[in-house]
């Protein structure tokens, strides 16, 4: 163990983070997280299996006297986000993720952490290892690709388990106990545009927006966060109102799960605007940066010279490209009735790349109900049709609905209370779980989900915290030793 972290506690969760997190693990390249899932259970001599898409389940028998008991599901998928700070440099595909420790919280340095969700299957390891833990029969289950498409849940087939209670150990706040999730789906508009020469009086820049917070696009949609594609294409159409500008390309965002920090466009500007242009977007960067103090003080919309670009969009299909950006929702469309503080409905505008005559919108619709997804789905994707560009949809899946008379929540939260003082906090998340997924295969399963302190999931400010997670693990300890059947 590396001097980061072993003085970090409980150490037996942060050992087994820290190996994880020396294993590349990318949504859709996880070849090495499963051989080193796969090497874990068999060293402990443990049954291990992998199925046909490669998730992992490892059995480990109950202990002394509930040997005979029904096996418990433990639950949490086993890829990362993968973002980072313009300049960081880093490899996701060959390295490891380089941690610090900051006041109370484990963060890594320029990128995600890996936190969301490597805690949890660090805990489950520790379990797994454990000779001094009392549960009843363990079915670790460790899912791939959860990030980017859900595909490792999808693929589950029926009576791989043998459990019927779940505990997914992917939230992010210690004092929730979560019973709901948010289903989604990916949209995309794609479409081509005319390029035309651009003119020879004009010089290049580049327009950026940067510094923004990013983050959870479930999670942290309700807070009001900047969204890099909106207020580029903002600042774009609102300065050509003044000065002339020809757009010749725009890149913004990356992943879907996450709210875009940066974006940039390549425009070409008449030399003899560049005084109008300097004040004018002066003016407009202050009154955004102003209008996000509060929320996004890290903002910053600048411009620097470039190279004149030989060809540039089309004028009408530049002003319509910046039209469908702004017209798209990015954030709320409707708060939960049933947890009046739980965001229902959203969208996130993910990714825009508008390059050499094509272009690319991605969103990310969520809702934990199906009607309102799908009524916001044809809302969204209107706006792309009226712009003439194709409208497709992938990544499909349904939400997790809360069971109330949940025996594994009732013991639950009595044990939280008994442990901590406090009752818990019982909601149904925005971000998606694979819980919602698992049910429709084994839809006798009572499931809930809980998990320590991360903040920033999704972005290289993503942090977990050291004295929660300390809670968390005497909570799941405490939970697999009530646990009865």
């Amino acid at each position: 163990m590396s001097q980061v972290l072993e003085a970090v506690e409980p150490r037996e969760v942060w050992a087994h983070f820290e190996a994880l997190n020396a294993v590349p693990r990318p949504s859709k390249k996880e070849e090495r997280i499963i051989a080193f899932m796969q090497d874990f259970g068999k060293s402990l001599g443990l049954e291990t299996s992998t199925d046909a898409v490669g998730n992992v389940l490892i059995r480990k028998p109950g202990t002394s006297g509930r040997e005979g008991f029904s096996p418990v599901v433990l639950q949490a998928h086993l890829d990362m986000v993968h973002q980072q700070n313009e300049g960081t440099g880093f490899d996701f595909d060959s390295e490891g993720i380089r941690m610090y420790v900051e006041a109370g919280w484990v963060r890594a340095q320029g990128t995600t952490l890996g936190a969301d969700n490597g805690l949890g299957v660090a805990a489950i390891m520790a379990v797994l290892a454990s000779d001094n833990l009392e549960h009843p029969p363990i079915e670790a289950l460790f899912t791939i690709d959860e990030e980017t498409g859900m595909t490792g849940a999808k693929s589950l087939q029926p009576g791989w388990l043998k459990g019927t209670r779940l505990l997914n150990l992917d939230t992010e706040e210690d004092n929730v106990l979560t019973v709901g999730c948010a289903g989604g789906i990916d949209l995309t508009g794609s479409g081509i545009y005319s390029e035309v020469a651009v003119n020879p009086s004009s010089q290049g820049i580049y327009i950026t927006v940067e510094g923004l917070q990013g983050g959870h696009s479930g999670m942290d949609i309700h807070k009001g966060l900047g969204n890099a594609n909106k207020i580029l294409a903002r600042v774009l159409q609102e300065c050509q109102q003044e000065v002339p500008l020809q757009l010749a390309s725009f890149s913004g965002g990356n992943l879907r799960n996450a709210i875009p920090r940066e974006a940039k466009a390549l425009v070409a500007l008449d030399k003899a605007s560049r005084e109008q242009f300097i004040k004018v977007f002066a003016r407009l960067s202050e009154t955004i940066k102003g209008e996000f103090a509060a929320v996004e003080p890290g903002l910053q919309i600048g411009w620097a010279s470039a190279e004149l670009p030989e060809r540039v969009m089309a004028v009408e299909d530049a002003d319509q490209l910046l039209r469908v950006i702004r017209a798209l929702l990015s954030g709320v469309y409707y708060m939960s009735y049933q947890f009046p503080e739980q965001t229902e409905t959203s969208n996130n505008v993910a990714r825009v790349v508008a390059s050499g005559g094509r272009l690319e919108i991605g969103c990310l619709t969520r809702s934990s109900s199906e009607s309102r997804k799908r009524d916001l789905l044809d809302s969204l994707s209107g706006i792309l049709a009226l712009a003439g560009y194709a409208v497709s949809t992938s990544g499909d899946y349904p939400g997790w609905q809360p069971a109330p008379d949940s025996k594994l929540l009732q013991l639950a939260a009595t044990r939280y209370q008994e442990l901590f003082n406090e009752e818990p906090k019982i909601e149904a998340g925005h971000g998606g779980l694979e819980c919602g997924i698992i049910k429709n295969n084994y839809p006798d399963m009572d499931m809930i989900s809980f998990g320590p302190d991360i903040l920033g999931a999704h972005s290289p400010d993503e942090r977990a915290s050291i004295s929660s997670t300390q809670k968390f693990w005497r909570f799941l300890k405490d939970l697999l030793a009530q646990i009865k059947d």
